[in-house]
């Protein structure tokens, strides 16, 4: 759409087979299994609701109706914004938020309003990315700024319950998330009938069981469902060496200790949760692969991926059980993050100086 009008002519260069473009691809190709099951299951719960037979094609083209959409208006909303600010500033557009415009319906209900996701997603990129210099100079990932607009300007539309069905015998049918129905226990009982119901939902047998979970068989945001997809998703980025394995390992390491300190508690329904079980339900999965990944918001050196990764776990936890009010912790926990990652790389390189420059002094004595 705009090129400058100048290209370099000496100097040095190295040419290699990977650059951003399909760096970008990479990912946008590694999310497809999560993007192709969301749309599937939002049909299998639209159906199942009816009491329909849930069928593959039938599944598959319900959710496109109502998936593209949000996708279409992601992108539309987020390149428009891209435009104009590098005709403005006379400079190439960036391939920076291909991925960012399918993370962010990726991370949305299927029944968010298309207006609302043009507002989060101009918010995302004005404030999340342009103020900050464009592609790879923000702080903050993109997509979950816009999850993150969303949350606090309308929360009745992100949290709580996820629709499932807009017509048919049951007009608007909806249907608590696993987060949703466990923020509900904290603060009560665990014996009470109520608590118990909802716990029974996370038994072998219970719409949130752990084979349920993996699968994705449960409702929730578009691309957060499927544990399987996911991993599937994780394994090409690690194939073609563009996600890390050091935060994806360690914020793995990171939330199972905190679920695993919360489950010895065990004082509310909330922490008796089995660790395991914690970490497959709601967006942990999903954030721990693409969004804590992020090669602009991460940490750089690898001592620091390890400490970034980790304590975006322990916070996603942390914040997910403390506070019933944020139900998804992960969002916040790696936004956090997103924000210390410079400082702990600063203070991993300076306990790298210090260590050769220790080394260095002992040589030389």
């Amino acid at each position: 759409m705009f090129t400058p009008d100048y290209t370099t002519r000496t100097g040095a260069h190295i040419r290699d087979a990977i650059d951003l473009k399909r760096t970008m691809m990479m990912v946008i190709l590694a999310m497809l299994p999560c993007l192709l099951f969301g749309m599937w299951n939002i049909g299998h719960f639209h159906y199942l609701s009816l009491g329909e037979a849930s069928e593959f094609w039938p599944n598959m083209f319900y959710g496109m109706l109502h998936v593209l959409p949000i996708v279409v208006v992601s992108y539309a909303a987020g390149l428009g914004v891209e435009f104009i600010v590098a005709v403005k500033n006379k400079h190439a557009v960036q391939e920076g938020f291909l991925v960012s415009g399918m993370l962010i319906p990726l991370i949305m209900p299927a029944n968010i309003p298309l207006w609302m996701v043009a507002l989060a997603t101009i918010f995302a990129v004005v404030i999340g990315k342009e103020v900050f210099g464009g592609t790879g100079m923000n702080i903050l990932n993109v997509a979950l700024t816009a999850r993150a607009f969303i949350f606090f300007a309308y929360p009745t539309k992100i949290s709580g319950e996820i629709w499932i069905n807009e017509a048919g015998s049951v007009d608007g049918y909806s249907g608590a998330t696993a987060l949703g129905d466990l923020a509900l226990t904290v603060g009560k009982a665990q014996n009470l009938p109520e608590v118990t119901g909802i716990m029974e939902k996370f038994g072998p047998d219970g719409m949130y069981s752990m084979s349920n979970s993996i699968i994705g068989m449960i409702p929730g945001s578009i691309g957060e469902t499927s544990v399987i997809a996911i991993l599937l998703g994780a394994a090409f980025l690690l194939f073609t060496g563009i996600g890390s394995w050091r935060i994806m390992g360690s914020m793995f390491v990171g939330g199972l200790t905190m679920a695993w300190l919360f489950n010895l508690a065990d004082a509310n329904a909330f922490m008796s949760l089995p660790p395991l079980h914690q970490l497959m339900v709601g967006g942990f999965m999903f954030g721990m692969v693409f969004m804590a990944t992020d090669p602009v918001t991460a940490a750089q050196t690898n001592t620091g991926k390890l400490i970034y990764g980790f304590f975006c776990g322990v916070f996603g936890i942390m914040i997910r059980v403390f506070n019933p009010a944020y139900p998804e912790g992960v969002m916040l926990g790696i936004l956090f993050m997103n924000v210390m990652a410079p400082l702990i790389d600063h203070y991993v390189i300076e306990a790298n100086i210090k260590k050769r420059a220790k080394r260095l002094k002992l040589q030389t004595a």
